[in-house]
């Protein structure tokens, strides 16, 4: 059966070689995330502990402690989901390769439904099953696209997620730490520099969203601040109380 090759014209965005940014690289959620939760995390640990009126060197104890910490945390937490996450996929990836090789007329029927239910009439649905079905490897790849939404080549890794997370959090968390490290004595220091720190993040991560960078800047700048509002007020509480 001869196949009719239609050529939609194409956008113009797409004639003028348009390309999209890789959106699955398993990088940028844990390195957005661990920089706003390095940033947010130290910042309101030690705002709290200062809040308790603990000396300069206590509040730098705290802060590289929850530095290290955190950092190691974030590192272990990220690869243990994004890998828990790909072997999942690897599971159901194993099971679909079964069913292809013992059930190959099947698939083929099931990915011809699938065509056919998006809007493409039974014969031309078959024929594209059928032909794509020839190469079973390829055919794994569409039947993993269409039924899981998942890109056998491309699944995120562990490895990338667990460094990504820990050299983020880490520099996130450094920022609050950095004027003390200088020679700075008092808090507000620390706290006007993670929260320009918050601000310039939320800018950076508006230029790979469709937010503005002033709205996705001010949205981090204040929810950064009242963590550490509401920390340093416990702290002075609980300070008051054991003092």
């Amino acid at each position: 059966m001869a196949v009719l090759e239609i050529q939609a014209p194409l956008h113009e965005a797409h004639r003028d070689n348009h390309t999209h940014r890789d959106v699955n690289g398993g990088w940028l959620r844990p390195a957005v995330f661990g920089a706003m939760d390095g940033l947010v995390s130290n910042l309101a640990l030690m705002t709290g502990v200062a809040g308790g009126a603990a000396s300069s060197s206590a509040v730098v104890i705290a802060g590289l402690a929850g530095l290290a910490a955190g950092a190691c945390s974030m590192a272990a937490g990220e690869y243990t989901s994004v890998a828990s996450q790909r072997e999942l996929v690897e599971a159901e990836l194993d099971v679909e390769r079964h069913q292809l090789a013992r059930h190959p007329q099947a698939e083929e029927a099931e990915l011809a439904a699938l065509y056919q239910a998006r809007g493409v009439d039974a014969a031309t649905a078959r024929e594209v099953a059928r032909q794509l079905s020839r190469d079973p490897e390829q055919a794994l790849e569409i039947h993993a696209r269409e039924e899981l939404g998942v890109d056998p080549g491309d699944l995120p890794s562990p490895k990338v997620a667990a460094v990504s997370s820990f050299g983020s959090f880490a520099l996130g968390a450094l920022l609050p730490v950095l004027p003390y490290l200088l020679g700075a004595t008092a808090l507000w220091p620390a706290v006007l520099l993670a929260l320009a720190g918050l601000f310039l993040c939320g800018a950076v991560v508006a230029k790979v969203t469709a937010r503005s960078w002033w709205y996705s800047g001010l949205r981090q700048l204040l929810l950064g601040g009242a963590a550490a509002g509401v920390t340093y007020l416990l702290g002075s509480l609980i300070g008051t109380a054991v003092g």
